[in-house]
């Protein structure tokens, strides 16, 4: 009689311990797949370099993402999740299921931002617009587009990477590796320029750059950068120099934005009204309309240009030409337009 009520008790309490164990099990996953919340309450969550499971669950609760740490805690461990998660920043919301916000956590599904990188700018320019975002560091950046080590996989002689940085939008998110981003950008570069390839090998491809980085620094018009090719490419056909006031002021460090007689006259290996020939690298970050404005420049006997203050040149065949054409359009200047004359 005893033993068959100790085996009752043992069994009685067994089948608790079970549909125990099996109550936990079944809302476990029906806490993993189901959502907190209803109604939508999206926030960011930042997820720092080393935090814990502990921590990140501790946070989803407190930003009311999840109801439970304990049991998003238990169910990330049984899966296999918790030690795969990515370190960033996260758009989250309490309508996720916990299994899919891990998912998004650990496959690193942050939030990304556009950012565009301009035509035209320098490797500077666009280190300080990731630095502004917060998305790239900016010393960082320029450290590695400083080293033209990292060119020499892609077949590409240059002393930066200034000039293989393509212009384009990308989606980066906050703190990116300053690698990633260099990568990205001349992985882009190498990506949109495959057409023209072979064409600028037969030129030169740093020759093509570096005409294209001017052209694109003299003018912001696209009919005439093919004009305006033909000019510099005429020039140094003739071993003329190559007289622009933008390799000029490349070269000289914390330009304030007024060109003298006197930068004119500095000596740089930038300065193409001392040296010939072309300066020793890009000076900016061409798009593709340039580069194919190099390639495919117009059939023009041109050697000057000089601005009409209107966005667009006037363009001459003679220095006396020229001279008349400067005499008139930077009268014109005076009186309150801008110039940029060759």
């Amino acid at each position: 009689m005893f033993s068959f009520t100790r085996k009752r008790v043992i069994f009685t309490i067994a089948g608790l311990i079970f549909l125990a164990a099996v109550s936990l099990i079944i809302g476990s996953g029906i806490f993993f797949i189901r959502p907190h919340m209803e109604a939508d309450k999206e926030q960011i969550i930042i997820v720092k370099g080393g935090m814990s499971l502990k921590q990140v669950a501790g946070e989803l609760e407190r930003k009311e993402i999840i109801s439970n740490r304990t049991i998003f805690r238990l169910c990330a461990k049984i899966l296999g999740y918790g030690r795969n998660i990515k370190a960033g920043e996260y758009r989250l919301s309490s309508r996720m299921s916990p299994v899919t916000i891990l998912e998004k956590l650990t496959k690193g599904e942050m939030i990304t931002y556009p950012v565009t990188i301009p035509e035209g700018f320098t490797k500077e320019k666009i280190a300080d617009l990731l630095d502004k975002k917060k998305l790239v560091n900016r010393r960082e950046f320029l450290s590695l587009t400083d080293n033209s080590d990292l060119l020499k996989p892609y077949n590409i002689s240059s002393p930066s990477l200034e000039g293989y940085l393509y212009p384009d939008t990308y989606q980066f998110v906050r703190g990116t590796p300053a690698s990633v981003a260099v990568e990205t950008m001349v992985k882009r570069f190498l990506q949109v320029t495959e057409e023209v390839r072979k064409e600028a090998e037969k030129m030169g491809m740093e020759k093509v750059i570096i005409l294209a980085s001017i052209v694109e620094k003299e003018t912001a018009n696209p009919a005439e950068r093919p004009i305006i090719a033909s000019v510099f490419l005429n020039r140094l056909k003739r071993r003329m120099r190559l007289d622009s006031d933008p390799t000029v002021i490349y070269g000289i460090k914390d330009f304030n934005g007024n060109l003298t007689r006197k930068d004119l006259a500095r000596a740089t290996p930038y300065n193409t009204y001392i040296i010939r020939g072309l300066p020793p690298g890009p000076i900016a970050n061409p798009g593709f309309k340039s580069i194919e404005a190099v390639l495919h420049p117009a059939r023009t006997d041109y050697l000057y240009f000089v601005s009409k203050n209107n966005g667009s040149h006037y363009f001459s065949r003679t220095l006396s030409e020229h001279n008349r054409a400067v005499r008139i359009y930077q009268k014109r200047k005076r009186r309150g337009s801008k110039k940029s004359n060759i």
